[in-house]
């Protein structure tokens, strides 16, 4: 009887490991597939623009939009204008713009980016942001649009994030956040 319970015990102790360690794994995904347009997500403005004008550039589709918020300053420039001068001097001005988001979530973000998509008629529709996001993201877009059909690209960044988290203080925080969003997304507001 005893050991018993200690070898069930020692099974769910190895089993809570093997989970553990797969834990940024399990929040990655890189898959994505030919699109109407590529909505890069707010939130990071250096490697998921750059991803995403890679895919671009990669034919995968022939449009992307560079999500901007439209309440961030950075100094006195609102990030908006900033992005679109980004946008004028890469010369794809028919290829490439901005779309203003006001949410400061993925679960807003998804509103704002409506009107985007609408207004060159996408239906399939890749989204960018970095690879710890990718899951959760697919996630709200599937549920919040059906409508449309959407798949996903990871824009990496290793200084942020990377599959052996216990290694690294930036991406055992950032593990961390991303499972506590992801957890609050599946039981608060996948239902509201």
């Amino acid at each position: 009887m005893r050991f018993s319970r200690l070898a069930v015990v020692v099974l769910v102790v190895a089993a809570m490991a093997v989970l553990a360690s797969q834990a940024g794994r399990l929040l990655a995904l890189d898959e994505p597939e030919k699109s109407d347009a590529i909505v890069v997500l707010a939130g990071e403005t250096k490697v998921r623009p750059a991803r995403g004008l890679e895919l671009l550039r990669q034919g995968v589709a022939p449009h992307v939009f560079l999500d901007a918020e439209t309440r961030d300053l950075v100094y006195d420039q609102r990030l908006t204008e900033i992005a679109r001068k980004f946008v004028d001097g890469l010369g794809e001005g028919n290829r490439v713009s901005v779309c203003p988001v006001e949410g400061f979530s993925t679960y807003a973000e998804v509103d704002d980016v409506v009107p985007c998509l609408r207004s060159i008629g996408a239906h399939r529709v890749l989204i960018v942001t970095s690879e710890f996001h990718t899951r959760r993201a697919l996630m709200i877009f599937r549920h919040r649009l059906p409508q449309y059909q959407f798949s996903v690209a990871a824009a990496r960044n290793p200084t942020q994030f990377g599959f052996a988290w216990w290694t690294n203080r930036e991406w055992a925080k950032t593990t961390l956040d991303e499972w506590m969003k992801t957890l609050w997304w599946e039981v608060v507001d996948r239902w509201r």
